[in-house]
């Protein structure tokens, strides 16, 4: 395998995908959430696509508020993000969803509220496909957060955030990282603000083509 060369956008990437393509981006990391104008849709899936760039998603609703993480939102937030990702995008089978964590918790807040999150989620997957679930977890998050969700099994992949940069030098295991800020030309002189990513060489990513 080779490194992967990826953008994380808010905002859809329809009319965008043959321009960005075009300057080396392998992949589009968008989001499942509650909020529609912010979700990835199929018709830009299908773009995206076509243009040659694999797609990511990342599930967010109370990534930064750390009080709010609990297995019932856990729950819910599995649920409704493995329906989205099955009724409304037809995402295959085996692909990642992962699940934001955008904050530096404590090993308390490891262990506690966050772990409980996670064992809400695979309790939601496990839940819409009994016997083994469509869709591998992941998780996006500080280095401590990613190592100790992967290693409890609550979640097989993992996504490294620019939060809580302690300990992140000697994180290995990472399947995506994100990295600074980057401004993209596109069409008729506009420019986008993404954030930059990259796969790590040799491990998997959960990325994803539509049909």
């Amino acid at each position: 395998m080779v490194v992967l060369t990826g953008v994380r956008a808010p905002f859809e990437l329809t009319q965008h995908a043959i321009p960005i393509k075009q300057q080396g981006i392998d992949f589009a990391m968008r989001y499942y959430s509650h909020q529609a104008g912010k979700n990835l849709s199929l018709a830009e899936a299908r773009a995206l696509t076509d243009a040659g760039i694999q797609i990511g998603v990342v599930w967010e609703t109370i990534g930064a508020h750390l009080h709010s993480f609990s297995r019932a939102q856990g729950l819910a937030d599995g649920a409704a993000a493995y329906l989205m990702a099955q009724s409304a995008i037809t995402q295959p089978s085996g692909s990642a969803i992962y699940f934001e964590v955008d904050c530096d918790p404590t090993a308390d807040d490891i262990a506690g509220p966050i772990t409980r999150y996670f064992e809400g989620v695979n309790q939601a997957f496990h839940a819409a496909r009994p016997g083994e679930p469509r869709y591998q977890i992941g998780i996006y998050g500080s280095a401590a957060s990613c190592r100790a969700i992967v290693a409890s099994g609550l979640a097989s992949l993992s996504w490294l955030s620019p939060s809580g940069e302690a300990g992140a030098a000697d994180y290995a295991g990472y399947n995506l990282r994100q990295l600074a800020s980057g401004v993209l030309p596109v069409d008729d002189g506009k420019k986008i603000h993404v954030d930059l990513a990259r796969s790590n060489d040799g491990l998997p990513t959960g990325l994803f083509r539509v049909l």
